[in-house]
């Protein structure tokens, strides 16, 4: 028995044993692996908490990307009622105008015609008074051709103009 190797390993194992006990290594290692579970369960605490704050987060980005979202759609539904809105205000406003230039046109349109049917009259009265006043100036000789000359032509312009 004292000529085996394993009986002079656990003969100097047990030795081992005795003097880690007798120096407190024991205590020691404990202790250093007391603080490297707290260590650890201090790290996964910090690590639940960073995750869970990281899903308030997330969730709080949501809420405002969705309420940015419906903002934006409620901005482009204004924008465009606002667009028709401009957009029939414009038509009727150039409807309003057309309406009105084709008024003003057709009273300047009817007034050039009346213009030139004055004109037109005013002419074919002097040449009508100049033919008479020929006429009756070969026709017609003295004071009595020279009265019935003026009140013709008198007549006429009365008439013709």
């Amino acid at each position: 028995m004292f000529f085996e190797p394993e009986t002079w390993v656990a003969v100097a194992f047990v030795i081992l044993m005795v003097l880690f006990a007798y120096l407190g290594i024991h205590r020691t290692v404990l202790t250093a692996l007391d603080k490297r579970a707290d260590r650890i369960k201090a790290e996964l605490d910090d690590a639940r908490r960073l995750k869970e704050e990281a899903a308030k987060l997330l969730a709080d980005y949501k809420s405002k990307r969705t309420s940015a979202e419906r903002e934006a759609e409620e901005i482009i539904a204004n924008a465009r009622a606002e667009a028709e809105r401009i957009a029939s205000e414009a038509k009727a406003k150039m409807e309003d105008f057309v309406a009105r230039r084709t008024k003003t046109a057709e009273g300047k349109i009817a007034l050039a015609e009346a213009q030139a049917v004055a004109d037109v009259r005013s002419a074919a009265a002097n040449a009508a008074v100049a033919a008479a006043s020929t006429i009756l100036s070969q026709s017609v000789k003295g004071s009595v051709a020279d009265d019935l000359l003026a009140k013709g032509i008198a007549e006429v312009r009365a008439k013709l103009n």
